[in-house]
């Protein structure tokens, strides 16, 4: 294709979208398979919709919706081969489903509908058939606005539900609510319903992330305080990135006594705090710093580098024979480590043995950060944390969580943070915080002035926290609290942290460094009328907006 038309990052080319390339890397023919993917999500979603009525149709298929959304996220998977393949086998299974509710004499009038009856003859009309389906093709920029909210919210969702069932986990109700979701941007619904749509996301976020925490925390204890090593040892190492806990499990256990040594990066980071892992004398501490960095920080670390989900951008020559992807991840010219067998492990014995005759790691930091203070953890420190308060020791929270990304204009929160009060505490969650963690920000009293709840994931944390903060202060709001919201952001996970906070009711958000550009003027304004969100200004300006002056 010679064109294409993507908006869902926040890097979207001049704050509208990415017609020639995307400036994640992604070219025409990969937006347009991406488009299509999603499409076909749809009409798998317009048979499961009709056929739980009847029964209770299969859990392959809703898997399916879950691992193709979270696919087509920002820079998860640039491997065009994996989306032909995705597309054809979603064909196949919505065809399937169609000749089911035929058999069973289902009726419904979305049957009709051009995602549940258009045909793939070869793999040559993938292009032409994804050039008609795309964002552009919904022509009422409110409508496109609103749908582009939800979906972006949908892929934030399959991101965390795909984590958790790794882990064994599901929840149902989460899968029914995508279909109808999903479906429901095929529908022409009123403005008014769309909105409603865009909270009840919103909700069914809030359970992703609950669903998730309990995955975690039931399956590796839940997060600890801790003092992270970010200097390198003598032996070969592995780098891990993402933030898939059930790969750096196998990993850790596969390469025990090996004599190779597992570094974490980036969203990784947090598996540091979990009990579980504490126990490999091997995984030894965190290298570098967000994900954007990987084109520097990936030269100097030396050994193989393991993709477990988004993130990932285009390897440069001296490096690309030493990464691996896995999961949903994929770049072509890139080894894939194929997913595990049911009841089995994924197997990472050829990174090990590259590993092994590899350089240890090129020092790049020294010293330590600290982490762990997960929703847990917060709740034994509640006593400290109110003391303080109730002393005037601390007088403000600011939640500054989310995503990091290559602007310059996000050097914002770095000074942000660095601009706070002495009596302020950050609050952060996902990989907006190697902006700030490295900062020499002191303690309050023994309490950290930075306390990371752990991944994006992890902001559910940050809620819990703030809840026990008006429960214990005996306030009726959430909004009551001496508490604020600077949220980064820069993909679509981050699009659900939002909507999760928007359904929780919490307002007056400062949301950067960009708004998103598929936000019409007019959703802007209903956002900003109903919940006070905002756009960053200088920092000057928005600690005074925010009483920190």
């Amino acid at each position: 294709m010679e064109n294409m038309f993507c908006s869902q990052c926040q890097e979207a080319a001049k704050g509208t979208g990415c017609t020639i390339v995307g400036v994640c890397g992604k070219d025409a023919d990969l937006s347009a398979l991406q488009d299509l993917l999603v499409y076909v999500t749809k009409g798998i979603a317009i048979y499961r919709t009709a056929l739980i009525t009847k029964e209770n149709e299969c859990k392959k298929s809703a898997d399916f919706i879950i691992e193709s959304l979270f696919m087509t996220i920002t820079n998860a998977n640039f491997d065009d081969a994996s989306f032909v393949k995705a597309i054809t086998e979603g064909v196949e299974m919505r065809n399937k489903m169609k000749a089911k509710a035929l058999e069973l004499g289902i009726e419904n009038e979305l049957f009709n509908h051009d995602a549940a009856t258009w045909e793939l003859d070869n793999v040559n009309t993938l292009l032409e058939k994804a050039s008609t389906i795309g964002v552009l093709s919904t022509e009422n920029e409110d409508v496109r606005s609103l749908r582009e909210l939800i979906q972006g919210g949908l892929k934030g969702i399959a991101a965390y539900v795909s984590h958790a069932d790794k882990l064994n986990f599901d929840n149902n109700e989460i899968a029914l609510f995508v279909d109808k979701a999903l479906v429901a941007t095929l529908q022409d619904l009123p403005v008014a319903d769309l909105i409603a749509l865009t909270l009840e996301t919103g909700k069914f976020g809030v359970d992703a992330m609950v669903l998730l925490d309990n995955a975690n925390t039931t399956s590796y204890g839940h997060p600890e305080i801790t003092e992270v090593n970010i200097g390198v040892g003598n032996k070969p190492g592995i780098l891990i990135s993402g933030h898939d806990l059930k790969d750096i499990e196998e990993l850790l256990r596969q390469t025990e006594g090996t004599g190779v040594d597992v570094y974490t990066h980036s969203e990784m980071l947090p598996a540091h705090y979990y009990p579980a892992f504490k126990k490999y004398s091997h995984f030894v501490g965190n290298y570098g710093n967000a994900w954007w960095k990987q084109d520097k920080e990936f030269v100097t670390f030396n050994g193989p580098i393991l993709m477990t989900t988004n993130c990932i951008t285009k390897p440069k020559d001296s490096y690309i024979n030493r990464v691996y992807t896995t999961g949903s991840v994929g770049f072509t010219g890139v080894k894939h480590v194929a997913d595990r067998a049911e009841g089995g492990e994924k197997d990472f014995s050829e990174i090990i043995e590259q590993a092994k005759k590899c350089d240890a790691p090129t020092q790049i930091e020294e010293g330590t950060i600290i982490g762990g203070f997960a929703h847990n953890q917060v709740k034994q420190l509640a006593p400290q944390i109110l003391e303080a308060v109730n002393t005037g020791a601390v007088k403000n929270f600011v939640v500054m969580a989310g995503c990091d990304g290559r602007m310059k204009s996000r050097d914002y929160y770095t000074e942000f943070a660095d601009e706070l009060p002495q009596d302020s505490i950050v609050l952060t969650a996902g990989c907006a915080k190697f902006r700030y963690n490295k900062l020499d920000m002191g303690d309050i009293g023994g309490i950290p002035r930075v306390l990371d709840a752990g991944q994006c994931n992890d902001s559910y944390s940050l809620v819990v926290t703030a809840l026990l903060l008006k429960d214990a202060l005996g306030l009726e709001s959430i909004n009551d609290l001496p508490i604020h919201y600077n949220i980064a952001w820069y993909e679509q996970k981050a699009v659900i942290v939002l909507l999760a906070l928007l359904h929780l009711g919490v307002k007056n958000i400062k949301l950067g460094p960009t708004l998103p550009a598929f936000l019409s003027p007019n959703v802007v304004n209903v956002l900003v009328d109903n919940f006070g969100i905002s756009g960053i200004n200088t920092v000057e300006a928005d600690l005074k907006e925010f009483g920190l002056n």
